[in-house]
C-alpha cells in the first residue's frame, strides 16, 4: 500500500519536472591571475620552487632556493647594468674637435671626464672601422666589397625565406655562380689563366660525367657502378674549377687588390663562408665512405677523418702557412689566405662527417630496405631516401658545427691573417688611440658581431627544426 502510493507520488513528480537541453555553449572564463601574465610566469617558473612549506624539510629548500635565486637575479641583473652602463650610459660618442684619445681621458689623465670613469670609447671605434671592416683594401674600391655583400645577403635571404619563389633558382645560383662572381669583385681578376690547364680540367670533366652518365644507365658492370656515381661528381667539380680560372682570370678592367690587403670582417666571412660551403658536401661523401662495403672508400675515408681529427687547427694553419712553402718549388708562391681556407676546409671536413655519420646510424634498416625494395640505385636511395631522414635528425650538430668553425675562424690572425679580431687587435697598437678603455671597446665591438651572426645562425636552426619536424 505504501510502496504504491510512493510510485504514484514519484511519477507525478516526474511529469511535472522537464528535461534542460543546453543549446549554447557555457561562456569561458578567465584563466585565474596566477596562472596568466608576468605574476603567472614568475610564479610558475621562479616563486613555485619556493612556496612550499608544509613540513620542516621542504620549508629549509624553499628558504635556500629563494636565497639562491636572489643571488642569481642580482647577479645577472648588475652584469646587465654594467655592460648597459659601459656601452651606452658612460660611453664617450662624439669626437667633435679631433682630440683623439685625450677625449676618453679623465681629469686624473689630463682630460675632461670625471674621476673613476669607465666607459666605452666609441670615437676610437669610429675612426677605425673602415680597418676593422675591411683591412686594408683600397677605400676607393670599397664598393666592390660592398656589393659582393648586398648580393651575397640578398640571394642568401631570398633562400632562407620560405614564401619567396624561384628559390631553387637562387640557391643554385648562389652556390654556383656567385663564388665566381665574388671572387673576380673582391680580386680583381685579370690574373690570366692556363688555356692548357683549363682544357685538360674540362676534357678529363667531361669524361668523368659520361662515365656516370654510363653508369647510371646500366651500360657498365655492376663493379663499377659505385665508382661511375663518385665519377660524375668529381667531373662536375673539375668543370667547375675550370670555369672558375677562366673567371678569376678574365681582365675586367678592375684594379687588382691582393689578399695580403684584405682583412676585418671580409676575412672572417670569406673562410666561413669557404668552409661552411666546402665541408658540408665533403663531410657527406667521408661519411657515406666510411659506411661503404668497399674497402678502398671505407679505408681512406677512417684514415681521412682520424687524421684531421687528430690536429688542432692552429697545427694545420702552422703547417699551411709555415711548412708547406717550403715544400714548394723555388720561385712558386702560393696565396696564403688560400692555404689557409684549404687547411680550415679540411679539418672542419672531417668533423661534419662525423656528425652526418651519426644522423646515418640513426635511420632504421628498414628504409634501405624500401629504398632497395623500390629498385633504387645506392645513390638514388642517398639522395631520395636516406640522406634526408640523416640531415634533418643531426640538424642541431650541424648548425653547432658550423657556429663553432664561424668562431674558429679567429685562430687564422696567429698565422698573420687579419681577420675581424686580428684586425682589432692591430688597432689597439695606435698610440693616438691608447687609452685604458681601448682594449674593452675593441673586444665588445668584435663580440658583438659574433654574437649577432652566431645567435642568428641558432635561430634559423630552431626554425628549420620545427618546420621539419614531423612527431617520429
Amino acid at each position: 500500500m505504501i510502496s504504491s502510493e510512493m510510485k504514484k507520488a514519484e511519477s507525478n513528480l516526474t511529469k511535472n519536472v522537464k528535461a534542460f537541453v543546453r543549446k549554447n555553449d557555457a561562456p569561458l572564463l578567465p584563466a585565474p591571475p596566477s596562472e596568466v601574465g608576468l605574476k603567472g610566469w614568475l610564479y610558475q617558473n621562479v616563486f613555485q620552487s619556493m612556496s612550499d612549506f608544509s613540513s620542516l624539510s621542504a620549508g629549509i629548500k624553499s628558504v635556500l632556493v629563494a636565497i639562491f635565486t636572489v643571488f642569481v637575479f642580482y647577479s645577472f641583473a648588475s652584469q646587465i647594468y654594467g655592460f648597459i652602463n659601459f656601452a651606452i650610459i658612460s660611453a664617450v660618442w662624439v669626437d667633435p674637435d679631433e682630440l683623439k684619445r685625450q677625449v676618453c681621458w679623465t681629469v686624473d689623465q689630463g682630460g675632461d671626464l670625471p674621476s673613476g670613469w669607465h666607459g666605452a670609447c666609441w670615437p676610437y671605434i669610429t675612426a677605425k672601422v673602415k680597418f676593422i671592416m675591411y683591412g686594408a683594401y683600397p677605400v676607393s674600391e670599397l664598393w666592390r666589397v660592398n656589393l659582393t655583400y648586398f648580393l651575397g645577403g640578398s640571394m642568401l635571404a631570398w633562400v632562407l625565406i620560405e614564401p619567396l619563389p624561384f628559390r631553387k633558382i637562387v640557391a643554385f645560383v648562389l652556390l654556383v655562380f656567385f663564388p665566381m662572381f665574388a671572387t673576380l669583385m673582391l680580386t680583381g681578376g685579370g690574373g690570366g689563366f692556363s688555356t692548357s690547364s683549363v682544357g685538360l680540367y674540362t676534357l678529363l670533366g667531361l669524361l668523368l660525367i659520361t662515365i656516370n652518365r654510363l653508369g647510371t644507365k646500366g651500360r657498365l658492370p655492376s663493379v663499377f657502378a659505385d665508382l661511375a656515381a663518385i665519377s660524375g661528381i668529381a667531373g662536375w667539380a673539375l668543370i667547375f674549377i675550370a670555369a672558375f680560372s677562366v673567371v678569376i682570370g678574365f681582365n675586367s678592367g678592375l684594379s687588382n687588390v691582393d689578399t695580403r690587403d684584405w682583412g676585418g670582417l671580409l676575412i672572417t666571412l670569406v673562410v666561413a663562408v669557404t668552409a661552411i660551403v666546402a665541408s658540408l658536401p665533403l663531410g657527406i661523401l667521408l661519411a657515406l665512405g666510411r659506411r661503404s662495403e668497399m674497402p678502398i672508400a671505407r679505408s681512406f675515408s677512417i684514415m681521412f677523418i682520424e687524421f684531421w681529427r687528430g690536429v688542432p687547427l692552429i697545427t694545420v694553419l702552422f703547417m699551411a702557412s709555415v711548412m708547406i712553402p717550403l715544400f714548394m718549388p723555388e720561385g712558386v708562391n702560393f696565396d696564403s689566405l688560400l692555404r689557409a681556407l684549404i687547411g680550415v676546409t679540411l679539418w672542419q671536413s672531417a668533423y661534419m662527417a662525423e656528425v652526418i655519420r651519426g644522423g646515418l646510424q640513426a635511420i632504421d634498416k628498414g628504409q634501405y630496405e624500401a629504398a632497395d625494395a623500390m629498385g633504387l640505385t645506392y645513390w638514388q636511395s642517398m639522395r631520395l631516401v636516406i640522406l634526408p631522414q640523416a640531415l634533418k635528425h643531426v640538424l642541431p650538430g650541424i648548425v653547432n658545427t658550423v657556429i663553432s668553425v664561424f668562431k674558429d675562424t679567429s685562430l687564422v690572425s696567429i698565422v698573420g691573417i687579419f681577420d675581424l679580431l686580428g684586425a682589432t687587435q692591430s688597432t689597439l697598437a695606435d698610440a693616438a688611440w691608447s687609452t685604458p678603455v681601448q682594449s674593452p671597446t675593441g673586444y665588445l665591438v668584435v663580440a658583438s658581431i659574433f654574437f649577432v651572426f652566431c645567435f642568428g645562425m641558432s635561430r634559423y636552426s630552431i626554425y628549420l627544426e620545427r618546420k621539419l619536424d614531423r612527431g617520429y
